[in-house]
């Protein structure tokens, strides 16, 4: 199983259209919005794939984009997202809580953490975890997305306008 990971789309549809193109080539499953979601027009981008969508520290209009994740058909977290794929323990917020995302991180409870906030693209091991943040798709150079085949816990970043 292939997952795609974004983040920080912050409302803006021509650059959320290449990093859905992007995942379309990719053939993911299932995608994770490691939240700054940004505007209720970003969601319909999604339909093709089950996205799980949490929310970040500039998702001033939670209401509204929960109601426009679950009227969509998809997944609303609320500010942190946990669900198990393939046998993987996936965890995913924003990271703009930094002790939640220290906590989630250092707990090992989770095979898989991906975050946002940054716009920088990276990962790490910390212990047994695997640490993601695929970038972003607005403000950031470059932007970027992330695509995680789940049961080799195999990463590739893709840098998007390539």
């Amino acid at each position: 199983m292939h997952i795609g990971i974004v983040s920080d789309t912050h409302g803006h549809l021509g650059n959320t259209r290449e990093a859905v193109r992007e995942l379309d080539r990719q053939n993911v499953d299932a995608v994770l919005h490691c939240g700054d979601i940004g505007s209720v027009d970003v969601i319909p981008f999604f339909d093709p794939w089950p996205t799980h969508f949490v929310f970040g520290n500039v998702d001033h209009n939670e209401a509204p984009l929960r109601e426009s994740i679950e009227s969509a058909g998809q997944t609303c977290h609320g500010r942190f997202g946990s669900l198990e794929l393939e046998g993987r323990h996936i965890a995913f917020m924003h990271s703009d809580d930094a002790s939640r995302f220290h906590d989630t991180v250092s707990g090992e409870q989770f095979d898989l953490v991906c975050y946002g906030h940054t716009h920088v693209a990276q990962q790490q091991m910390v212990g047994k975890t695997l640490v993601l943040n695929p970038g972003a798709i607005y403000r950031a150079n470059p932007h970027s997305i992330a695509v995680v085949e789940l049961s080799a816990m195999k990463v590739t970043l893709i840098e998007l306008g390539k």
